[in-house]
């Protein structure tokens, strides 16, 4: 049986056999006897880090340290509200962090100022917090990340295709009434440069017959 610990763009932890290409954290949010989670987060700083890391090994959700959490991809992470790790991933923790500058107009962020920031961008009233395009979805950056009807979309050259744990499937020319799911500031970091790491099945969706989607 699968634990409730993968995210999905909205944010939101469910249990699937997929893990995806890269883990992180919310903090201590579960509980290790039952290994069941107790909250959706307990700190501000929402990260993302590597899979493996200096040969160390850990039980999922084995003791009271940080919570194990599973992304399929790092738009998917973005998505959610995390950021890279300063501990596990320096130097795309700094590439982000000056991409997340120079788009927001702001110089020598502590990684708090950027948790600050996300945490109001990710969440209103408890729940995923959507937020207007600035822009037509199609003209979004690559690696962004839209809500539409009932389902998560990634924005790749213009194209949107569905999220789901194993990878992305359908691509589509066109959808209708989207939300931006990528916190703003983060856009304007992939704006000012910063490249997420995509899966790979995001290159291999063929492109929808003209006139389709």
């Amino acid at each position: 049986m699968p634990l409730q610990n993968r995210v999905t763009p909205a944010g939101d932890i469910i249990a699937t056999p997929h893990r995806g290409l890269f883990t992180g954290n919310r903090g201590i949010i579960h509980d290790p006897v039952t290994k069941t989670l107790t909250r959706r987060w307990a700190n501000k700083a929402w990260l993302t880090c590597v899979c493996e890391f200096g040969g160390r090994r850990r039980e999922v959700m084995g003791g009271r340290s940080w919570t194990e959490l599973f992304f399929l991809d790092e738009a998917t992470a973005f998505a959610a509200g995390h950021r890279p790790c300063f501990f596990c991933r320096r130097d795309d923790a700094n590439r982000f962090r000056a991409a997340w500058e120079t788009g927001n107009g702001i110089t020598k962020a502590l990684a708090r100022d950027v948790d600050a920031v996300l945490h109001r961008e990710r969440l209103a009233a408890g729940k995923k917090r959507l937020h207007p395009l600035p822009m037509q979805w199609e003209e979004l950056p690559d690696g962004a990340m839209v809500h539409a009807g009932a389902g998560s979309y990634l924005v790749v050259q213009g194209r949107a295709l569905s999220w789901s744990p194993a990878g992305y499937g359908e691509a589509r020319n066109t959808i209708n009434d989207a939300m931006l799911l990528t916190p703003p500031s983060t856009l304007r970091a992939f704006i000012a440069g910063y490249k997420p790491v995509l899966h790979p099945s995001a290159r291999s969706v063929p492109s929808p017959l003209v006139g389709e989607g």
